[in-house]
């Protein structure tokens, strides 16, 4: 039996009654208790500054805090005055998006470490709509993540939508990268698979499946509810779905795909570039991240931690050599 939603059925009321439930779906998921390690290693870490947020996602999130665990965080700031750093580290972050910390704190006794990006709320805004050309914000934010910080009220409210912007920003991409039927979970994992090769990640094989695998349902509810908001006709056949999009509309997305593929990696060693001068630690993180995920170990040299940059060119030869660059 086919159950066809046509673009006539995408009534308001339908419209309405799908953003209420992923409204709900991602309001619930940011209030999702975490360890209280995590919040402990938060609230230190904010101190005295005044961000409207801080968002956890990642690995952390996922499986748990474990010795080696590299917490993920990102700070959504008002104005970029709002969290504490240099004048050229807030310039930074100005033309290119997101600056990346490195933290260390004692929690309970033991060591904590983690990775935190920072963004204004109007970066936020723009890296999670569909216009965007860099691809990294929306497809992290897609991706279950928690409020473990707050201004007020007000402030996770408006977080949320922006988690709920990027969501359907990934759903609707769903649709023109993903296959012409199939599960659902088939439509989000060919998107993970295309936008990890995009960012160029050092990431072994299969893992955005894994992160589809490890919240299956959630992602198998959200898929059709988050169409339905974004206006996108579909078809239900048996356990398979079909977007209904005609040919010309889907090459012309696929096209639009290719110009943030171009993007992508240029943007990422820029970021990578950018965070010799503004990562403190940065080598040494990238060194263990490249390990942690490619399993390639990459001896760090003293001038290779004190010169990182001129270090970079003959590392990363070594490592595409190597094949951690290697497309899943």
């Amino acid at each position: 039996m086919v159950n066809q939603q046509s673009p006539d059925l995408h009534t308001a009321t339908t419209q309405a009654k799908a953003a209420r439930f992923l409204d709900e779906q991602i309001r619930q998921e940011l209030t999702t208790r975490v360890s209280p390690a995590v919040l402990d290693f938060v609230e230190q870490m904010v101190g005295m500054a005044e961000p409207l947020g801080v968002l956890f996602y990642g690995s952390g999130l996922r499986g748990g805090i474990q010795a080696d665990t590299l917490l993920d965080f990102y700070v959504i700031v008002r104005k970029q005055s709002d969290w504490p750093r240099s004048r050229l580290a807030c310039l930074a972050n100005t033309l290119l998006p997101p600056n990346v910390e490195y933290h260390e704190l004692t929690v309970e006794g033991q060591p904590l470490r983690a990775k935190v990006a920072i963004l204004t709320l109007a970066q936020f805004r723009r890296l999670t709509g569909f216009s965007a050309l860099d691809t990294t914000v929306w497809a992290r934010f897609s991706q279950p993540v928690r409020l473990v910080w707050q201004r007020d009220a007000a402030a996770a409210q408006t977080l949320r939508r922006c988690v709920m912007r990027a969501t359907l920003t990934a759903a609707r991409w769903t649709a023109f990268l993903g296959p012409e039927k199939g599960e659902r979970d088939d439509f989000w994992n060919a998107l993970y698979r295309q936008t990890y090769q995009t960012e160029l990640r050092v990431e072994k094989a299969g893992r955005g499946a894994g992160i589809v695998a490890s919240y299956q349902e959630r992602y198998r509810d959200m898929l059709l509810p988050c169409w339905q908001v974004a206006g996108l006709p579909y078809e239900v056949v048996g356990e398979e779905v079909r977007p209904l999009i005609s040919p010309t509309q889907k090459f012309r997305e696929e096209q639009a795909w290719q110009v943030r593929r171009r993007v992508g990696r240029p943007l990422n060693i820029l970021r990578l570039m950018k965070a010799a001068y503004t990562f403190t630690g940065g080598a040494r993180y990238a060194a263990w991240k490249i390990e942690r995920h490619s399993g390639i170990k990459v001896p760090l040299t003293p001038f290779a931690e004190k010169h990182p940059l001129l270090a970079a060119p003959p590392l990363v030869w070594r490592l595409w050599r190597k094949g951690a660059f290697k497309r899943s």
